[in-house]
């Protein structure tokens, strides 16, 4: 399998936006773009919107949920103490605990699942296009699925076109 990639070096974040914004009207797909400094509107253009905050709100309900049948089991079903006649099933005692386990689940399971959506895990060998990338360089990475890549890189501003194998 030929698994080139084609990256574009660009010095400036005005030409490296532009870049992005010319390659993505012509419908050519970008497979990684590296940068020194947020550039929110390539990245917004590259990725589209994140659904990181769908899955918290979903593991929030989810925590809250599980969180509370399990505390009704322990204080109600399982082991009910009688403090002086008060019901064991009081909401109010239960929402600190709910609370705190919640914003628990719902951290631990974001990082999870953002480390699951960006392949990262231990011993994982780190793919590096530029070392400069970084730095103070700007890069774009095109596959070599992308008919005539360098020249449409080298049309867009790039200083240099470097070709990884």
């Amino acid at each position: 399998m030929n698994n080139i990639k084609y990256v574009g070096v660009f010095d400036k974040e005005e030409l490296f936006d532009q870049a992005v914004r010319n390659i993505k009207d012509l419908n050519i797909e970008i497979e990684e773009i590296y940068m020194p400094v947020p550039v929110h509107h390539s990245i917004k253009r590259i990725a589209g919107g994140s659904k990181m905050p769908v899955a918290a709100y979903h593991f929030g309900v989810g925590a809250i949920i599980l969180v509370g049948a399990y505390l009704y089991y322990a204080a109600v079903l399982s082991w009910p103490l009688n403090f002086g006649g008060k019901p064991s099933n009081t909401f109010p005692s239960f929402t600190i605990v709910t609370i705190v386990l919640t914003i628990f689940t719902v951290t631990i399971l974001s990082l999870f699942t953002f480390a699951l959506r960006a392949k990262l895990y231990p011993g994982k060998k780190a793919i590096i296009y530029d070392e400069r990338a970084l730095d103070d360089k700007f890069i774009i990475v095109l596959s070599d699925k992308v008919p005539d890549a360098e020249t449409i890189l080298k049309q867009n501003g790039a200083n240099e076109v470097i070709i990884k194998k």
